[in-house]
């Protein structure tokens, strides 16, 4: 199972970005992903989540009618595109896999999950 987070950078408030995790090694079928971030000193949090089997998703409050999570899975990959990007948005983004079944259920703590990419960095500021 490996994972491949990518699409970060630097950008200005109220930009929009759009992150991408591609998968191999696995099928998205069986596998829930969920979007974490994690800012300097500070504990690892969720942020979005994508269930294996109808596509299920689950945000945190912070981000909610901001960030969009979706999956291709032609493409195995998961994307999150970011809205309106605020400075508190600013960590490193890491994206992960929990091996579910074919299951509709959603999970949003990062000890429930198996599999974890490298983290790409986004930076909002002026």
């Amino acid at each position: 199972v490996q994972l491949q987070a990518s699409g970060g950078g630097l950008v200005q408030p109220g930009s929009s970005l759009r992150l991408s995790c591609a998968a191999s090694r696995f099928s998205l079928d069986y596998y829930a992903i969920g979007w974490f971030r994690q800012a300097p000193g500070k504990e690892r949090e969720g942020v979005s989540c994508i269930s294996s089997s109808r596509g299920r998703t689950y945000y945190a409050d912070s981000v909610k009618g901001r960030f969009t999570i979706s999956r291709d899975i032609a493409k195995n990959t998961v994307y999150l595109q970011m809205a309106s990007l605020k400075p508190e948005d600013t960590a490193v983004y890491y994206c992960a896999a929990k091996v579910t079944g074919y299951s509709n259920n959603t999970y949003f703590l990062p000890i429930e999950y198996d599999y974890w990419g490298q983290g790409t960095q986004v930076t909002v500021s002026s």
